[in-house]
């Protein structure tokens, strides 16, 4: 019988294997502790669990950490992780160090099915969904190596922040994705606060709808442009849940939210979505609907595959600006780790496409609806 890794059971699940051991359920908190807050993989070194249950455990039940292919450190502190996850996938995982927190991007699934233009997961395809052992391993690796690294006193704790924006669309490994946000915010775990974990979606409607009730934690929807038609090229998932319809589920989804608004993330495409005018058309699109936002303006990470380039920066300030005098907040994001591709929208790993969306992405045409007076987008480089 091959063991059961203990990282994918949240603490209900821990407490019925427990159980189905003969064990008391107060036994899986004590064992919770010391697996995700001492990062403990070894049974017999958990003195307070009765020898019977450590015996037990043996041979039946393991910690299994995801194996590290490779680290990098970026000259601003950034940390960027390739773990192992087999059949020839690997995925990446980035700690980013700030003032008083530190946050850790976390993925959810080796490659992407949605396919967004600017991102270049997107562009390398899909091959699985990742179980919820193999997203806990990484925030189980990630706070305990980080705690030995940074000597960090007893108690405090490396990883601060949880962003679900690693590689994958969170919202289309639901089944393994809330478990694994069970186990951040649970106290005899690591205690995150449901403000301080993040799920990052294209806009899977029906998920949200889900999310809002099973696990409100802080959402951030990728918007990047202010209607339909340029949504749709920019965000396949768009032609399916348009923005309307995205828009309705999260003003539900601030009913239950940990936060009082939405936070929309907008990439900017040099002559694509960076105009004054789609500034203005957001402005109205927000006020139409009525929904508490800020907007989180990200530049772009070019790669060449994309045929993309990130908006000028006077541009970029432009565009906050038309937001920031209708009244609304508009941040610039800092750029992080860019030079080992750490970055928002440069995490690939190594995927095994095994649905062929990267060579259906290649072969459809890119349509930019854009203003006249917008700059073309060069043409793709050859790598």
């Amino acid at each position: 019988m091959n063991a059961v890794n203990l990282l994918g059971y949240d603490r209900d699940a821990l407490a019925a294997f427990c159980e189905g051991l003969g064990e008391k359920r107060f036994r899986a908190t004590q064992l919770f502790r010391w697996i995700h807050q001492k990062g403990a993989a070894d049974f017999t070194a958990m003195s307070d669990l009765a020898k019977s249950l450590r015996d037990k455990l043996h041979g039946i039940a393991e910690v299994r950490p995801l194996a590290v292919g490779s680290e990098q450190a970026s000259s601003d502190g950034t940390i960027k992780w390739l773990f192992d996850v087999g059949a020839g996938d690997a995925v990446e995982t980035v700690f980013i160090p700030e003032d008083g927190r530190g946050t850790l991007c976390i993925s959810s699934q080796a490659g992407c099915a949605v396919g967004c233009r600017f991102c270049s997961t997107g562009h390398q395809g899909f091959s699985r969904n990742l179980s919820t052992a193999e997203i806990m391993a990484q925030l189980w690796f990630a706070e305990h190596h980080l705690r030995q690294r940074l000597n960090l006193p007893e108690g405090q704790r490396a990883i601060t922040n949880v962003v679900m924006m690693g590689m994958g669309e969170p919202l289309q490994n639901y089944a393994a994705l809330v478990p694994a946000l069970r186990m951040m915010l649970d106290d005899h775990g690591y205690g995150l606060s449901r403000r301080r974990v993040t799920v990052s979606t294209s806009g899977v409607v029906p998920m949200i709808e889900r999310l809002r009730d099973d696990c409100p934690v802080a959402i951030a929807v990728s918007l990047h442009a202010p209607n339909d038609a340029l949504r749709s090229d920019l965000v396949p998932l768009n032609r399916k849940y348009p923005i309307a319809e995205l828009f309705a589920a999260c003003l539900a989804y601030l009913d239950k939210a940990p936060r009082d608004f939405i936070t929309f993330e907008y990439c900017m495409l040099d002559g694509v979505n960076d105009s004054a005018a789609q500034a203005r058309e957001l402005v109205t699109l927000v006020a139409e609907q009525g929904i508490s936002c800020k907007f989180n303006l990200i530049p772009f990470n070019p790669f060449p595959q994309s045929g993309l380039t990130c908006s000028p920066r006077e541009r970029v300030l432009a565009f906050a600006q038309v937001l920031q005098e209708a009244g609304l907040v508009a941040t610039i994001r800092k750029t992080r780790g860019e030079d080992i591709d750490a970055a928002c929208g440069q995490l690939a790993g190594e995927v095994q496409d095994r649905t062929n969306a990267s060579v259906r992405m290649t072969r459809a045409p890119i349509r930019i609806h854009r203003p006249e007076h917008a700059i073309a987008p060069p043409r793709a480089r050859t790598p």
